[in-house]
């Protein structure tokens, strides 16, 4: 392992760990730009799933009570997000992993500049769990596909006006559940190198000490700064992924 290997590994762990504690979700989107200048895109997205998923076991433990008060509501997208890996996965033999990035960092810029510039957010609540199953279902492919879980859950989470604990419960164990999920098919398909394991030995350290200083900073935050820090994130995220796709 070079210098600069190292380096980069380091960088992208404590982002991934921070971002990781303090908002449940971003792990791959925030690690990705650091992990792909050093290994090829495998690599990195096997890296980046077991960073969310071991860091996302603090932030679950931190929201237990709330998982433990709601488990159905967990279930509505638990359930068909693992339902929609496998399709995930089998997508990316038949379709471009950076067009579906891209159109992701797109759907996240609108989303994330629009409800940013609004003084109020709106608040909904859908008769049925339809809506949630739905969107946990396209989690669970952009988890399979590209190790993106988090992103269209959080976007639809942040508008149902839940506090932040409970937001949290949703957001942090379906990422977690989902990226096992999805690591487990990365394990059988032999994506874990020796060189991988090295890596992984050098970042999850720093990983998880920068994820306990995340969880310190969101028990610091009122409920609606931690949602409008979600729709800033997201904003912020898909600007990343837009340019470093296109680039």
């Amino acid at each position: 392992m070079t210098g600069t290997e190292a380096l980069f590994i380091l960088l992208g762990a404590a982002a991934a760990g921070f971002v990781n504690g303090l908002a449940a979700f971003g792990t791959a989107l925030f690690a990705m730009g650091f992990f792909l200048t050093v290994m090829p895109p495998v690599q990195a997205v096997a890296m980046s799933v077991v960073l969310a998923a071991v860091n996302g076991l603090q932030g679950a433990w931190e929201v237990r009570r709330e998982i433990m008060d709601a488990p159905a509501r967990l279930a509505r997208f638990v359930v068909p997000g693992l339902l929609g890996v496998p399709l995930g996965v089998s997508l990316l033999q038949i379709l471009d992993a950076g067009v579906l990035k891209l159109t992701i960092a797109v759907f996240l810029i609108l989303y994330g500049g629009y409800f940013t510039l609004r003084r109020q957010l709106p608040a909904l609540a859908p008769r049925s769990g339809v809506p949630d199953a739905l969107v946990g279902c396209a989690g669970g492919v952009m988890g399979g596909a590209a190790a993106l879980s988090g992103a269209l859950p959080t976007m639809w989470c942040s508008l149902r006006g839940w506090p932040k604990n409970e937001l949290r419960a949703v957001l942090q164990p379906f990422n977690v559940i989902i990226l096992s999920a999805t690591m487990a098919l990365l394990v059988a398909s032999g994506a874990f190198t020796r060189q991988t394991l090295v890596f992984l030995a050098l970042a999850l350290p720093v990983a998880l000490v920068f994820a306990r200083l995340g969880l310190m900073v969101f028990r610091r935050l009122p409920d609606v700064v931690f949602t409008r820090l979600l729709i800033g994130l997201c904003l912020v995220s898909g600007t990343g992924m837009l340019i470093r796709e296109a680039l």
